[in-house]
C-alpha cells in the first residue's frame, strides 16, 4: 500500500474544549508507545508528550501529541447533547389564535381559591380578584382569543400566580403598594407568532407572581433525554473500564 493509500487516523478536534476521558489519554499513551517502538520518536520526546498526554484534560491538548505521527489514539468526540428550546408542544402559535370570546372571562378568590389551567380560551381580557385568598392562571395550555390578551389582576392580601409557556412575549405593568408584581425572566425574543399577554392591576399586601415555565409535555421530553443522556454516559464508562 502506498503512502497515498493510508488513511490519515489522527485525531480531529472538532469540538477541541470538550473534556477527554481516562480512557482518550491511555490511547494516546498507547500510541506514544508505539511510535517509540518504531523508532519515530524518541525517549525524550517520548517522555515529554506521555506526561503531557496524562495531564491532558481536553481533545484540544490530546490532539497535537500525536497529530505528525501516522496512526492517532485520541478519538473524535461525541457530539454535544443539545438541549434546544422546542417549539410549543401544544401546536403551533397559528392553531392557538381561536378568536371568540374566550372560555371564561375571570375568576374569583374570597378567602378561597380559583384556578384556570389546561386547554381553555384566554379571552382578550381576563379580571380576576383574590382577597384572602389565591388564584392560579396557567397559559401553557390554552388557546389566545386574539394575538394580545390582556390579564387584570387585583390582589388584597391574597395572590394571584401566572404561568406562561416559553416563546410568548410578557408585558407586566401592575402597581404594587405593599405588594408586587413579579417580572418573569427574559428567554430572549419572542417565538414568530406568540400571542403577548399583558398583565396588569393593583396588589395591596398581596402579589401578583409570573413565572416562565414548559409544558407537562415537554418537561416530561427533557427529563427523558437526560435520562437517555445518564444511561449514554454510563455506558461509555462501562466500554472505557474494559477497555
Amino acid at each position: 500500500m502506498t503512502d497515498d493509500a493510508v488513511p490519515d487516523h489522527r485525531a480531529p478536534a472538532p469540538v477541541p474544549d470538550l473534556r477527554a476521558s481516562d480512557a482518550d489519554r491511555e490511547r494516546v499513551a498507547e500510541a506514544l508507545r508505539d511510535a517509540l517502538a518504531e523508532g519515530r520518536l524518541d525517549m525524550t520526546e517520548f517522555e515529554e508528550r506521555l506526561e503531557a498526554a496524562y495531564k491532558a484534560r481536553t481533545y484540544g491538548e490530546l490532539a497535537p501529541l500525536t497529530r505528525d505521527l501516522p496512526t492517532a489514539a485520541a478519538p473524535a468526540p461525541p457530539a454535544p447533547v443539545s438541549f434546544t428550546k422546542a417549539p410549543a408542544q401544544s401546536g403551533s402559535w397559528a392553531s392557538r389564535i381561536v378568536g371568540g370570546e374566550g372560555s371564561s372571562t375571570g375568576g374569583v378568590a374570597v378567602l378561597s381559591g380559583f384556578e384556570r389551567r389546561g386547554r381553555w380560551t384566554v379571552p382578550k381580557r381576563f379580571n380576576c380578584l383574590a382577597f384572602m385568598g389565591g388564584g392560579e392562571i396557567d397559559l401553557r395550555e390554552a388557546n389566545f382569543a386574539d394575538h394580545e390578551v390582556e390579564i387584570n389582576c387585583v390582589a388584597i392580601m391574597g395572590g394571584v400566580q401566572v404561568t406562561v409557556p416559553p416563546g410568548v412575549e410578557v408585558v407586566v405593568r401592575g402597581i404594587g403598594v405593599m405588594g408586587g408584581f413579579d417580572h418573569p425572566r427574559d428567554d430572549g425574543p419572542p417565538e414568530p407568532g406568540a400571542p403577548r399577554v399583558i398583565i396588569g392591576g393593583f396588589a395591596f399586601w398581596g402579589g401578583v407572581a409570573v413565572q416562565r415555565k414548559a409544558t407537562r409535555a415537554e418537561l416530561k421530553r427533557l427529563k427523558e433525554e437526560r435520562r437517555m443522556l445518564r444511561e449514554q454516559r454510563r455506558e461509555e464508562r462501562r466500554r472505557d473500564r474494559e477497555y
